[in-house]
């Protein structure tokens, strides 16, 4: 099966062409692949870079204006009609105004050209992203499995009994851990998107010249919360004028993965996880897949025969093929989302 998947739950305009087969739920021994065929994805981090954040409606005018070129781009490449099979489209969460460019956009493809369509969720598609991994994935060795969902909206944790059973151990009580680094590059006067100013100015700096706290970090649960970090951040920069900015950032990201990693890794102790799932925007920081590395390596008195195996996606930042991967999951499941924005859809 070829898949036509459309995303645009935020800021980026995305379309890929997938290529599916085997039924990954129900024999997860047979030789199933999700095959990236055409992964096309038009920024719109200039648009929203003065503003230091994301406009909805900016958003919306831009995907407007991509979404027909990214296809045409598609069909130049020699992509015909017949060479797709279904089309997958993001109904949630995310900004709703954004939503509705690609959903529309996606039914006006189906009804011209007598395709089925089905809705996939946005955080589905970064959880599901590790099947696109360029090596194909074992399912029968990985699970039961913690992920770890990561980006400018969302913080997650999940337990994994398998590919269609899990259930949410922990999230977010306030700002999400992506949101937050945006937040304190704002203080810094690092440019948006901050995650990847902050990581840049992070590598000139120590991460341990300052003490930020770690919030939550010794809470008996799987919970998070980044913005009494962020605020820390604000007020050190007002009571050290001349402080070092690349200490600041360093010494911030530091704490932010402390508890993202140790967290994760307590989880994964505790429900005896085979593996652990890192995906979304902030996977992106190649600090923090250092971070985990280093943490599995010293991890001592693991309850299971091995350290858990480590999932970093590959395609970490909003894009189309992760939402294929996701529809491809609901189309194996009969699973149908209501072809409608959900702003606020919970996985």
């Amino acid at each position: 099966m070829k898949i036509l998947a459309v995303e645009t739950s935020c800021d980026e305009t995305a379309i890929a062409l997938v290529e599916a087969k085997g039924n990954l739920i129900k024999n997860r021994s047979a030789g199933w692949r999700i095959k990236i065929l055409k992964n096309l994805v038009a920024s719109q981090i200039k648009i929203h870079r003065p503003y230091g954040g994301v406009v909805p409606n900016l958003a919306k005018r831009e995907h407007l204006k991509n979404l027909p070129i990214l296809f045409k781009k598609i069909q130049d490449s020699g992509v015909k009609i017949q060479d797709f099979d279904l089309i997958a489209v993001t109904v949630g969460p995310g900004l709703e105004p954004a939503l509705w460019t690609g959903i529309n956009f996606a039914k006006e493809l189906a009804k011209k050209w007598k395709k089925p369509i089905i809705g996939a969720s946005h955080l589905d598609g970064h959880l599901y992203s590790f099947l696109l991994q360029r090596k194909r994935v074992n399912l029968q060795k990985i699970f039961p499995a913690i992920a770890l969902i990561v980006s400018g909206g969302h913080t997650t944790l999940l337990l994994l009994k398998d590919l269609t059973h899990f259930k949410k151990i922990g999230e977010t009580r306030d700002d999400a851990a992506g949101e937050a680094f945006d937040k304190a590059a704002r203080l810094l006067d690092l440019p948006y998107p901050g995650g990847p100013e902050i990581e840049k100015s992070a590598k000139f700096g120590n991460p341990q010249a300052i003490d930020f706290p770690r919030p939550m970090l010794n809470q008996k649960n799987y919970d998070f919360s980044f913005s009494g970090l962020k605020t820390a951040v604000l007020y050190y920069l007002r009571d050290n004028k001349n402080a070092k900015k690349e200490d600041i950032a360093a010494s911030f990201q530091q704490a932010a993965f402390d508890v993202l990693v140790l967290k994760t890794l307590r989880a994964a102790k505790e429900f005896k996880a085979k593996s652990i799932f890192v995906s979304g925007g902030v996977a992106a920081n190649k600090t923090l897949m250092k971070e985990f590395k280093k943490a599995i390596k010293k991890s001592p008195n693991y309850p299971v025969a091995q350290s858990p195996n480590l999932f970093i996606t590959e395609f970490p930042t909003d894009n189309a093929a992760m939402i294929a991967a996701a529809a491809y999951i609901n189309f194996l499941r009969g699973k149908k989302r209501r072809l409608t924005a959900q702003g606020n859809l919970s996985i």
